[in-house]
């Protein structure tokens, strides 16, 4: 196994953190101060293939690699963790429709989304269904050449426009994972909702909101690998999103070691700079191999998500906890090494601690993450 990024993979990692400092750093207080969703540079982003970054180039997208996507999105949070965790999701739903859908419904939905002209959320968990997502209870009634679907999907990214695409995980079957089925739904069709973009701690540049169906008829022609698969369609998206979250909370993690250090370097204490004592070198040392040694093992686990290894979900459950762990402790002791500078939202340290928080929730809650591997390890 090499270590070293080959000359194509540092240049795919440097034209995302180019992009990064040059259209995302540099707005990114302002658009969580606003709570601002900015589509605009998102499609800026897609123009350079990040719309699609593991989507086949026969379909429009980039053809790359869980790895290559992983350098990137770790580059796009080093601008702003939230903007590159919407644009994870995003590609997460247009891989799942490249990989299950049928012809009709790579031509119908993919061009569209290779642009980010519309733009893609995932929708399974629910009010009353979290951690145990095979608990859901959406329903997709069959009618003829429509599902009619009843139910509430929580804590939707991206949620709220009604050209926008849903994927939809929702109860066609009997109880179980077995029951459930993976279903297109256009946020424009009758019967489709929207609860109040949601006040959060962190992620403010990109709208939460709940997607609610209340007889809300949708072509049959929209149902995604066929009924019943749509739980192991769900899980399989999971595993790559959660490499690409890790991802994202490195990137986060990295920028506030940055700014921190950068912050020593002209703060002065008791007549030295702060980054001249022993103490907060060796802490500045251990944030740095903390990062490196969770970077390692994330592309460990992307590598093994290419290759479709047997092991391949465990590594992607052990991978997501250790880098949204790191991420979030790293970003934290960032803002204690800036003392009460590092509370202010002046110098972006703690917009990243919020924003990376809840990244040890989302995908797949860290303890959901040891469930995954303690089964695996136990045979369970």
């Amino acid at each position: 196994m090499l270590f070293a990024l080959n000359s194509e993979q540092t240049a795919i990692r440097d034209m995302a953190r180019d992009f990064a400092a040059a259209r995302i750093a540099p707005h990114a207080l302002e658009w969580d101060e606003k709570r601002h969703f900015p589509v605009d540079v998102l499609r800026e982003a897609a123009a350079l293939g990040m719309a699609g970054i593991y989507t086949r180039e026969e379909h429009g997208g980039s053809g790359l690699s869980r790895l290559d996507a992983a350098l990137i999105f770790e580059a796009l949070a080093e601008g702003c963790p939230c903007v590159s965790a919407y644009l994870s999701i995003h590609n997460m739903c247009a891989w799942m429709i490249d990989t299950y859908g049928d012809a009709a419904q790579r031509a119908k939905f993919l061009p569209g989304l290779m642009r980010m002209d519309r733009l893609a959320s995932y929708c399974l968990t629910e009010p009353g269904a979290g951690s145990d997502a095979a608990a859901l209870s959406t329903r997709a009634r069959r009618d003829g050449d429509h599902y009619v679907l009843d139910g509430q999907k929580q804590f939707i990214s991206g949620a709220g426009n009604a050209d926008d695409f849903y994927l939809v995980m929702a109860r066609t079957g009997g109880p179980g994972p077995k029951g459930i089925s993976c279903i297109i739904v256009e946020g424009g069709a009758p019967g489709v909702s929207f609860g109040a973009n949601e006040r959060k701690m962190g992620w403010n540049a990109q709208p939460t909101r709940a997607v609610i169906f209340e007889g809300a008829r949708v072509p049959a022609a929209n149902l995604l690998g066929g009924e019943g698969g749509g739980f192991s369609i769900a899980m399989s998206g999971l595993d790559g999103g959660r490499v690409n979250i890790g991802a994202c909370s490195l990137g986060g993690g990295q920028a506030a070691l940055d700014k921190a250090l950068a912050y020593m370097k002209e703060r002065k204490a008791f007549g030295k700079r702060l980054d001249e004592f022993q103490a907060l070198q060796f802490r500045l040392a251990d944030m740095a191999t903390e990062l490196e040694c969770a970077r390692t093992f994330l592309w460990r686990a992307a590598a093994s998500l290419d290759a479709k290894t047997p092991d391949a979900a465990r590594l992607c459950a052990m991978a997501k906890r250790v880098a949204t762990d790191t991420g979030f402790k790293t970003a934290n002791d960032a803002l204690q090494l800036l003392g009460g500078y590092g509370y202010l939202s002046d110098y972006g340290i703690e917009k990243i601690v919020r924003d990376l928080r809840v990244h040890q929730i989302l995908e797949g809650t860290n303890e959901i993450m040891r469930l995954i591997v303690a089964r695996a390890l136990v045979g369970r």
